[in-house]
């Protein structure tokens, strides 16, 4: 029984060694349950550009590049460099600095609803104050987000996660938080209509990744964007995108740019960072404007968000420079190379398991996807609830991934993220890796 553990394990002796003692200081081993698979994560020990290293000295071509963050590879010289001269001029000061200021700049004219930027140190703390901004700005109380759909793991939103999505996600959550956060189906447009209308009157805002990961990076329907923008207008509450994965990665402008449709706010993070830990909430001046300490009408009168001690760090902002200006003055050379090595991977993929008589199916966009294994053919995965209802799970998470590492390739629900650093031979080989596993798993 799971007998391709065996080549894993033989694989990577230091690694589970590591986890032994990683079990005894850390819960699990592990301090993002993301990192753990069984039957242990191997330890990385260096990146270069498409590639990591881990400790018993195994390369791999890897797809989850740092969360999605290396959209230009692991350690980039754009970053490292920007990094090191920051460095000479000090770590961490906890006092307003100028880059600070032109990174917010920069993030303001690229993303379509930035009118004003508040940084902060996560995706998960940006989509926390995004929903308070929502909740404080209209004086209401309900947030409707996406079945399935994951916003890193505040308090607000973690609801809605797993099937079935009225069970309670987590021990310790207090139920008067989840009585105000409900969930609506991804891309059912007369579902969710229908939601909203029921919560009309108590509604703050509405939450969603236009690209959803939890749905194989599969975008919105425009149709069903558009009636998300037309309702949250008429009833005067906030759409609120979480292009935390999409922003800067989609397109130049995120999703918001590529899909066409402008929410009133946006969380981002990854990518924003240049690889440090990084988030911010942006979007219309008359709402971030609130978050000010300034005195207004002689009396205090704002939301309060505060920060980390460490939001807008000066590596952070270094890093996120670095990488959004080389976004910026190459867009015309990165974003069609991205989008032409995530096509190709898809067709790949798909089509090598396929010749090997494995049923699978590869959805995405752009740089972005994912593999399914559906449980009968002819299945449509456009949703959370469809992947989680109609492909078998644990075959991608477990067997497939475990396959695919012991041919040298590094993937992340099936799949992942590529970056400008990734070859065709890069390519060439994550295909073949596939046909190889879809041969074994015939067996």
């Amino acid at each position: 029984m799971n007998h391709f553990f065996d080549a894993y394990r033989q694989k990577t002796p230091l690694s589970r060694k590591l986890f032994e003692r990683a079990k005894e200081v850390m819960p699990g081993g592990i301090s993002h349950n993301l990192h753990y698979f069984p039957p242990y994560p191997f330890f990385v020990k260096k990146g270069r550009g498409s590639k990591i290293w881990d400790v018993d000295g195994n390369e791999y071509v890897d797809l989850w590049m740092g969360h999605y963050i290396h959209i230009l590879g692991h350690h980039s010289e754009i970053v490292v460099e920007a990094v090191e001269r920051q460095l000479k001029e000090g770590i961490h000061w906890g006092i307003v600095f100028e880059k600070q200021v032109e990174w917010a700049e920069l993030v303001r004219e690229l993303v379509p609803c930035a009118e004003m930027v508040r940084f902060c140190c996560s995706g998960t703390e940006a989509t926390m104050y995004a929903v308070r901004l929502a909740r404080a700005f209209t004086g209401k109380k309900t947030i409707l987000k996406i079945a399935g759909g994951w916003h890193g793991a505040n308090s607000d939103l973690t609801s809605g996660i797993k099937m079935p999505y009225e069970k309670e996600e987590s021990l310790g959550l207090l139920p008067e938080l989840q009585r105000y956060t409900k969930a609506i189906p991804f891309n059912d447009l007369s579902g969710s209509l229908e939601i909203i209308q029921q919560n009309e009157d108590d509604l703050a805002g509405i939450i969603l990744e236009p690209v959803i990961g939890e749905g194989g990076f599969t975008p919105a329907k425009k149709e069903y964007l558009r009636m998300l923008r037309s309702e949250t207008e008429r009833l005067g509450t906030l759409l609120i995108f979480d292009e935390v994965i999409s922003g800067f990665r989609v397109a130049l402008g995120g999703a918001q740019e590529r899909l066409g449709i402008i929410p009133d706010l946006t969380t981002l993070g990854k990518i924003v960072g240049g690889g440090f830990p990084a988030g911010a909430v942006v979007g219309k001046k008359e709402i971030l404007e609130k978050t000010s300490p300034e005195k207004k009408r002689n009396k205090w009168d704002r939301i309060f968000i505060g920060g980390g001690t460490f939001s807008s760090h000066p590596f952070t902002a270094a890093a996120g420079l670095a990488m959004l200006g080389y976004l910026k003055d190459h867009a015309q050379e990165v974003y069609p190379l991205l989008e032409a090595k995530g096509e190709k991977v898809r067709k790949g993929v798909q089509g090598a398991l396929h010749r090997e008589g494995v049923d699978a199916i590869v959805t995405g966009i752009g740089s972005l996807f994912q593999t399914h294994f559906p449980f009968q053919k002819g299945v449509i995965l456009d949703s959370p609830h469809s992947i989680h209802r109609l492909t078998d799970i644990e075959k991608r998470e477990v067997e497939f991934r475990i396959r695919m590492l012991t041919k040298g390739v590094h993937v992340m629900h099936g799949g992942g993220g590529l970056s400008i650093a990734h070859s065709d031979e890069d390519i060439k080989k994550i295909i073949e890796a596939a046909r190889e596993v879809a041969r074994e798993m015939k067996v």
